[in-house]
């Protein structure tokens, strides 16, 4: 019996409404929407399921309502009996797996990742900063031309390893418009401008991840009950202090997404649940292997079908 891993989506997965059905259906997860709520101090349930969009889709939003709406999922699903032997998320996701490996409490997670949209908005001025993504282009030319460019026009880096073809990179407008006109030249197939306020994952958000680091020093975590694959490393983390200091780093540092799977694989995983709004790892996770079981947490209908899926054949 192959083990199983539940994956969380980060920012950019946001939708309004979702995670609705679940707060209408079920107490334990409205209370976690309530919670939020609570924690922050305004009516977040309220612009997730209602908008307005531009509202949801600012970083400062976007990132504690896509980690209530997967703890939401998730409270419901481990209700239905099923369980995971590691976990891991794309990078906002992270702090939805830490929720669920047991590291951090919801709320605490809640107050932290409203603080991180927060920093990161703060640490590039608007306009200054941006990504997009690579299509087609080998990971080491990309990253010895994302060196180049560096160089002689302006910091750019990569930031988001999401699997085979698929690398974003970050950085000042300069940089990333200079790989966007080069990209040919290492056989990328096409440059994807990427909508977001900032370029995150990369070393010009020094400034928030020193921020963060403060508050997290001052966040209660304790170690996990299963292995957190983080995305700094691509390795399996338990111990507390480990995974807080590796938090600060994934600011600054790559989401290694495509090795983070196939680091699962590695350790027997060949199932895997991606929990919360939209699928977009798992378009990714099928991208890096074919062979793996994927299943589609993002509504109540999903959730029973996979619930039932995963039962049959953990009982087969």
């Amino acid at each position: 019996m192959g083990k199983t891993a539940f994956v969380f989506p980060g920012q950019g997965a946001q939708s309004v409404g979702m995670g609705r059905d679940v707060y209408e259906a079920h107490d334990g997860a409205r209370k976690l929407f309530e919670q939020a709520n609570e924690a922050l101090g305004f009516e977040l349930s309220e612009l997730i399921f209602n908008g307005p969009e531009d509202q949801l889709k600012l970083t400062v939003n976007t990132q504690p309502a896509l980690l209530t709406t997967s703890c939401a999922y998730l409270h419901v699903l481990r209700e239905s009996g099923i369980t995971a032997d590691y976990v891991a998320g794309h990078s906002l996701g992270e702090y939805s797996a830490l929720v669920c490996a047991g590291v951090m409490s919801f709320q605490d997670a809640v107050r932290t990742v409203r603080l991180r949209g927060e920093f990161m908005e703060q640490a590039v001025p608007a306009g200054l900063g941006t990504m997009a993504a690579v299509l087609g282009a080998e990971r080491e030319a990309l990253a010895n031309l994302c060196k180049t460019v560096s160089e002689e026009i302006g910091a750019v880096e990569m930031a988001n390893v999401n699997c085979p073809g698929q690398i974003v990179v970050s950085g000042t407008v300069q940089g990333v418009q200079a790989i966007a006109e080069r990209a040919k030249e290492i056989g990328a197939k096409r440059v994807v401008q990427l909508e977001v306020s900032g370029p995150f994952h990369s070393s010009l958000m020094r400034p928030a991840a020193e921020k963060l680091r403060s508050v997290l020093e001052r966040t209660g975590m304790r170690d996990a009950d299963i292995p957190v694959i983080a995305n700094v490393t691509a390795e399996p983390v338990t111990s507390a202090s480990e995974i807080r200091a590796l938090l600060v780093e994934q600011v600054v540092s790559p989401v290694l997404w495509e090795d983070s799977v196939k680091r699962l694989v590695a350790e027997g995983v060949d199932t895997f649940v991606e929990i919360g709004s939209g699928s977009v790892l798992t378009g990714l996770i099928r991208k890096i292997d074919r062979s793996l079981n994927v299943y589609t947490v993002n509504s109540l209908e999903s959730l029973r079908q996979a619930a039932e899926s995963l039962r049959a054949s953990s009982e087969a």
